[in-house]
């Protein structure tokens, strides 16, 4: 039997993934990343993006991310979520109504923090338009 990663994906509300796969890809902020069994300790920031879980050969799961934090060591990749969407459950009309609302937040904002949250909305919406198409 091939050697595993345990695979966690965890968001605000539970535990979304918690099983042993072939390996993960990861949007970090510095470039995507894969983990196999036996890597390098690793804690890296992650970027809107899509991560790919392979197993048996191909990729099994896809899900995009709104951002947060990755740990990796030699056995398990841990993914803490600022937000997970399964791919198959997102559209191209949930993300153009997402990019809608952020811009409007974009133009509504006054203060630097509100520019700088609105900015932050809009990127994960470009990314949620991008991993919808």
């Amino acid at each position: 039997m091939a050697e595993k990663i345990q695979f966690e994906l965890v968001s605000p509300a539970k535990l979304l993934i918690s099983s042993p796969v072939d390996m993960v890809v990861v949007p970090g902020t510095e470039g995507d990343f894969g983990a196999l069994p036996r890597h390098s300790p690793l804690i890296a920031t992650v970027r809107p993006g899509v991560i790919d879980v392979h197993d048996a050969g191909k990729i099994s799961n896809r899900i995009f991310v709104a951002g947060g934090f990755a740990e990796v060591n030699e056995e398990r990749v841990t993914v803490l979520a600022e937000e997970a969407i399964p791919l198959a459950e997102l559209t191209a009309e949930m993300a153009n109504a997402r990019l809608a609302a952020a811009k409007d937040a974009a133009e509504d904002a006054r203060t630097e923090a509100e520019k700088a949250a609105a900015e932050k909305q809009v990127a994960i919406a470009v990314a949620m338009q991008a991993a919808a198409a």
